[in-house]
C-alpha cells in the first residue's frame, strides 16, 4: 500500500460528501494519507472547512473567495476570510483566482478580489492556492507583479507558464487530469519542471483519475496521479509520493 499521500487540494465540504463524509474522511488514514487541505470558495464553505479542520488533526483548511463565487460580494468581506486565516489550521488564502470559462463575475471584479486576496496573503506571510481557467495571460500578469507565494492548482497551462509561475517561486499543482488520454500538455510540463516544485491534489469530489473517472473522487485516489506521473519521469510511485508530500509541507509551512 503506497503511504505519504498529501492532497493539497480538496473540497469535503462539497454536497456530494453528505451522505458518508464523516466516515469517508476518518477512513483516509487508513488508507495511506497523511494530510489533506480543503478549500473554501466564499464564506459558507470556508467555514465548513474550518469545522472539519477542527475535527480531524490529519485536515487543513484555506479560506478564500473563488471567482465563481463573487456575486453579491463586496470587498469589505475580506476581513471575514482575514479572522480566518488568524485559525491555527487555516494553511493557505484560496482558492483565489480567475475564471473567464463560467464568467459569473466580471472580470475587473475578479482581478479586484485576485489582487486584494493576494495582498492580505502577503500581509498574513501566508501562501496563496490560484484558480486559473481560461485566464492564463491575465493571471500570470497579476502573479509576476505581486510575487506571492503558494500554487497555481489544476494547472492546465503551458510548458512556458509553468517555467514562469516556478520563477516567481511557486508550485505547479496536478490531478486527476494528467491520467486523462488527452492529458500530453500535463506529462510535458511533468518533464520539463524540477520535481521539488510539483505536488499532487483531487479538487475533489471532481476529476477523479482514471480508471475512475466520472465518479466522485477523494483523497485516496492520488496514487493513480502519482503512478502516471512516475511513468512520465522514470520514478516510482512511492517516490513521487515522498517527493510531493515533503513539497506540499514546504509550501503550507507544515
Amino acid at each position: 500500500m503506497y503511504n505519504n499521500i498529501f492532497d493539497t487540494h480538496s473540497h469535503y465540504d462539497d454536497g456530494q460528501f453528505d451522505g458518508d463524509r464523516a466516515r469517508l474522511i476518518a477512513s483516509l488514514p487508513g488508507k495511506g494519507v497523511d494530510k489533506i487541505v480543503s478549500c473554501g470558495c466564499d464564506i459558507p464553505s470556508t467555514t465548513a472547512n474550518k469545522v472539519l479542520a477542527e475535527r480531524y488533526d490529519f485536515l487543513y483548511f484555506a479560506a478564500g473567495f473563488q471567482p465563481e463565487n463573487l456575486e453579491d460580494v463586496g470587498i469589505d468581506q475580506l476581513q471575514l476570510i482575514r479572522q480566518f486565516a488568524k485559525h491555527e489550521k487555516c494553511v493557505a488564502i484560496g482558492e483565489i483566482g480567475l475564471d473567464y470559462y463560467w464568467m459569473a463575475s466580471d472580470k475587473e471584479k475578479q482581478k479586484q478580489f485576485f489582487v486584494e486576496q493576494i495582498k492580505l496573503a502577503k500581509d498574513m506571510d501566508m501562501p496563496v492556492i490560484v484558480h486559473d481557467r481560461d485566464a492564463h495571460g491575465d493571471t500570470l500578469e497579476i502573479l509576476k507583479e505581486y510575487q506571492p507565494k503558494g500554487v497555481l492548482h489544476c494547472f492546465s497551462g503551458s510548458k512556458e507558464m509553468a517555467r514562469e509561475i516556478i520563477k516567481i517561486g511557486m508550485y505547479i499543482g496536478l490531478n486527476g487530469v494528467v491520467t486523462f488520454k488527452n492529458a500530453r500538455k500535463s506529462l510535458e510540463v511533468v518533464q520539463d519542471i524540477p520535481l521539488d516544485r510539483l505536488v499532487l491534489e483531487t479538487d475533489c469530489p471532481y476529476l477523479a483519475p482514471e480508471p475512475h473517472r466520472g465518479k466522485r473522487n477523494d483523497s485516496s485516489y492520488i496514487p493513480y496521479i502519482a503512478e502516471r506521473i512516475g511513468d512520465a519521469v522514470g520514478k516510482s510511485a512511492q517516490e513521487i509520493l515522498d517527493i510531493t508530500n515533503a513539497n506540499a509541507k514546504r509550501l503550507y509551512n507544515l
